[in-house]
């Protein structure tokens, strides 16, 4: 039986246990994938992908957390069994560390492998300001859905998914 907990802890597992506790699940990003969700409209590559595309919107706009991971994420996950699937490809990768960079620079803060990164609204709001101004839009160069995140930002973000509410 697990001790009682005032209302405003989360429990914490400790070595050894393998019990989940909701509060404490997070959403697997990698650091290029910070940048997409801030325009996604609920396009993709495939009628999967963006059925997990917006499975995965759906959890952070509940205020999961996001941990950055190196390589496939969550919203991968629905293409890492098609065929050309991109997602270990070497450009991905480094997109990923131009990406981790610049989100680590403006965030002041390293946000590397394993950390976690707490979207609020204030948060989302800024770096989607970041990105209209090209600041982090490094992790950008070379992905075939640039013009679009491009276009989209210049329509100041209007019908994206994530919520800044």
């Amino acid at each position: 039986m697990r001790p009682h907990l005032p209302e405003n802890e989360t429990p914490v597992l400790g070595p050894g246990e393998n019990k989940c506790h909701k509060p404490g699940m997070t959403v697997s990003i990698r650091p290029h994938h910070l940048l997409c969700i801030l325009t996604y409209l609920g396009k993709g590559y495939t009628a999967s992908f963006v059925q997990n595309y917006n499975g995965v919107i759906k959890r952070l706009n509940a205020g999961e957390t996001v941990t950055i991971v190196t390589g496939p994420d969550d919203i991968c996950r629905a293409m890492l069994n098609e065929d050309g699937c991109h997602c270990h490809n070497d450009s991905v990768l480094e997109r990923d560390a131009i990406a981790l960079a610049q989100v680590s620079n403006f965030l002041d803060r390293d946000v590397g492998p394993g950390q976690p990164v707490h979207l609020t609204p204030d948060r989302i709001a800024g770096l989607r300001k970041a990105f209209a101004a090209g600041e982090i839009r490094g992790g950008c160069a070379g992905c075939e859905w640039s013009e679009l995140c491009t276009s989209i930002s210049a329509r100041n973000f209007a019908g994206c998914h994530l919520s800044t509410r």
